[in-house]
């Protein structure tokens, strides 16, 4: 730290000095024309007589990245947010006085280069310089080796320096960026409308979760970061609004993992007239799409050392079924309570005492199955007692007509078709007001409004959730969710 201190020091008093020469550190109103990606991309076949023929000229700005220094010459790495070059800065160019200048720069610094492109003898694509410009001065030094900054908590918390230094996490995010686009384009072709919803709600709902509060002084009443845009989307269909989807911010006041993060980024869209069976189909379309858009039309991606093959289609299996095929679980013990009871204490679960026959089934389901399910599979027929939204099973009213979608050993998506009885909602409702009084802190509230909506009739419909950085992780081979949100939640940085 004293280190770091020293070299701070020296840069401030460097800066001092430039500023008494009449330097401007912080200058604005200069052009930047062109990102260094597009010339790149635009001169990369070109070969070293092509350009002395063309002699094309560019002005680029970025952050400088290294600096290598030759007396009366000067070579640098300098990039923006669309790729590196290197620039060539030479005294007999540039003259003593802009020269004496470059001098003066440091890595880190953000400077605006005006030059033309040429190859070195080492055949690099470069910009001779014929002006520059120091942009913004940087009084912290990058770590020592750019490309080497590698504590995970210092890389989290201090995310513009991880950006900076780290070309993969740049790439991360960018592809992430390219998912979300891949996934409007896929909707709004299908004629679903993008929508918005509360993100503070007089009731949470959507979702068994935890949720956040706050209270709104004007209004004089307490108020909740949504869980889930849910019931405000079938709100929609109950409104006419027959194919709607939101990409939206939710909230869960839960424990953090390299899977769960409090704040993080939903895909939810609903579609009238369908039932979950369609929306097995349209989420392997989906999922097909953003791996053909991300990998090059490959439907195979490699996952923390699995290849995960996403061409569909893709294995079904009712719960029970996965329970007994892959989990191993015998049957008979898995239709009784008593049985699943003891069944659930051998394995180490401890049955709390709101929890039914459904609830320790999924904890077994969650234990003993999807660690298993590297491959796309979706599991179907979730017990009434876990879904409190989904409609019933026309031939087993126990369970729902639910899938989860499960790929390298973690949930990816959750659907159903909707419950649009509006007696059948209220006595669910009513069901989880009793487990929340049990001890349950995750079950769902009542909302009176959205039974009022259902009173109106909705259509019948099928809903979705997918949960977008778990969805970026994938295609991103990355082991944790903090890797794929580009300021993740952190408890309070040490006082020094």
């Amino acid at each position: 730290m004293d280190d770091l201190n020293l070299v701070i020091r020296e840069r401030i008093q460097k800066a001092q000095e430039m500023e008494a020469a009449g330097i401007p550190l912080f200058p604005n109103g200069y052009a930047v024309p062109h990102r260094i990606g597009e010339v790149l991309a635009a001169y990369e076949d070109h070969s070293g007589e092509a350009l002395e023929a063309e002699a094309p000229t560019f002005t680029i700005g970025g952050r400088i990245l290294a600096v290598r220094s030759f007396g009366k010459s000067v070579f640098m790495h300098v990039r923006d947010s669309g790729g590196k070059i290197q620039v060539y800065l030479q005294q007999n160019r540039l003259g003593k006085e802009a020269y004496a200048r470059v001098k003066e720069l440091d890595i880190g610094d953000i400077i605006r280069v005006h030059g033309t492109l040429f190859r070195t003898r080492t055949n690099e694509l470069t910009l001779l310089a014929a002006e520059f410009e120091l942009l913004s001065k940087s009084f912290r030094p990058l770590p020592e080796k750019y490309h080497g900054l590698k504590d995970i908590e210092i890389r989290y918390r201090q995310r513009y320096v991880d950006l900076i230094v780290n070309e993969e996490v740049r790439q991360t995010f960018f592809k992430r960026a390219r998912i979300v686009q891949i996934i409007r384009g896929f909707l709004n072709e299908r004629n679903f409308l993008e929508v918005e919803t509360p993100m503070m709600q007089p009731s949470p709902g959507g979702a068994t979760a935890k949720p956040f509060k706050t209270f709104h002084n004007a209004l004089g009443m307490e108020l909740y970061l949504r869980i889930a845009p849910e019931l405000y989307l079938k709100r929609l269909l109950v409104g006419g609004l027959d194919r709607v989807y939101e990409l939206n911010r939710n909230f869960r006041n839960e424990g953090i993992s390299t899977q769960h993060n409090p704040e993080f980024t939903m895909l939810e869209f609903y579609m009238a007239y369908a039932t979950y069976e369609d929306l097995m189909d349209l989420t392997e379309e989906l999922f097909s799409a953003v791996a053909a858009g991300v990998n090059g039309g490959s439907l195979q991606i490699e996952y923390q050392g699995d290849v995960v093959d996403l061409t569909p289609p893709w294995p079904r299996y009712r719960l029970l079924d996965a329970l007994t095929q892959i989990g191993g679980l015998p049957a008979s013990a898995l239709g009784d309570p008593g049985q699943t009871k003891e069944l659930a204490r051998e394995m180490g679960i401890s049955p709390e005492q709101h929890e039914g026959h459904g609830k320790l089934l999924t904890k077994l389901f969650d234990l003993t199955v999807e660690p298993k399910l590297v491959q796309p599979t979706f599991i179907t027929h979730y017990p009434i007692e876990v879904s409190p939204l989904s409609r019933r099973n026309e031939q087993d009213p126990s369970v729902t007509d639910r899938f989860e979608l499960f790929i390298a050993g973690r949930e990816m998506a959750n659907a159903f078709s909707e419950l649009n009885d509006p007696r059948d909602q209220r006595q669910r409702f009513l069901q989880q007001i009793e487990a929340r009084r049990a001890g349950d802190e995750e079950a769902h509230l009542m909302d009176e409004d959205y039974i009022r909506a259902l009173e109106y009739g909705m259509p019948p419909a099928a809903g979705e959730g997918i949960g977008i950085d778990r969805l970026v992780m994938l295609f991103t081979d990355s082991p944790s969710i903090r890797d794929v949100i580009l300021f993740p939640h952190l408890r309070a940085e040490k006082k020094p």
